[in-house]
């Protein structure tokens, strides 16, 4: 069972550490480490124990040719171009609404993405991945970007898989919680709840790896043609 926090649990940060996990999964996980050094630290040190154990694995033995091989094929290459000395650019003190790697994915003005409207006060607007934007069969996941009008949520759901929800300006309040920017949100099938967007709104980026089942009467109309 996951419990959800306001910062990723030790599995999911080792297995992002590890490259387990799918690109949607990735990007959120990435860009919420770009808004919290502690979790920049968890990682780091995982990446580290990890280093540690592959120095500790016994070598396999390989044929002694293979270095002559390799640097035969060196010669057989074109020389590479003189490359410029590349110009020192100093990078802000605080971090951009957008952070990389989600400024890669949607660029950093967000008034020109082509926002969908789910509900009054509620737009989206579906990242497009590698794997495309839907689910698919090895279950990659969907990432969204969510703008929320002050005081305006989805209505009560459930999930039917992971929902990673990571704040990147404003604010939300549900059961679990007020969450502020660089807050990640974990929620799975045993949480039932409705983010409200605080007063000042809310901006965040969202990643399922299944449609989310609305609750209660309304979920029986909604959930047929819930593809998010």
């Amino acid at each position: 069972m996951t419990v959800p926090t306001h910062h990723p649990g030790d599995t999911l940060l080792i297995d992002y550490a590890g490259g387990a996990l799918g690109e949607a999964a990735s990007l959120i996980v990435a860009t919420h480490l770009a808004l919290c050094p502690c979790c920049r630290l968890n990682v780091a040190e995982m990446e580290a124990v990890g280093g540690a154990l592959l120095e500790s694995i016994e070598p396999e033995e390989v044929d002694p040719a293979c270095l002559e091989t390799v640097l035969a094929r060196l010669d057989d290459l074109p020389p590479l171009p003189r490359a410029s000395r590349p110009k020192l650019v100093c990078q802000p003190a605080e971090v951009p609404l957008l952070p990389e790697p989600l400024r890669r994915y949607v660029g950093g003005d967000l008034s020109r993405l082509p926002w969908k409207r789910l509900m009054r006060g509620m737009d989206c607007y579906d990242i497009p991945l590698g794997s495309g934007s839907g689910y698919d069969s090895e279950r990659r996941g969907k990432a969204r970007l969510m703008r929320l009008a002050s005081g305006v949520g989805p209505p009560h759901h459930t999930h039917r898989g992971i929902e990673l929800t990571l704040v990147l300006d404003g604010g939300f309040t549900d059961d679990l919680g007020q969450f502020a920017r660089g807050d990640l949100s974990v929620a799975d099938d045993s949480v039932r709840h409705r983010p409200v967007a605080d007063e000042e709104g809310c901006l965040c980026l969202a990643v399922t790896d299944a449609p989310l089942r609305f609750t209660g009467a309304l979920g029986l109309i909604l959930n047929p043609f819930v593809k998010f």
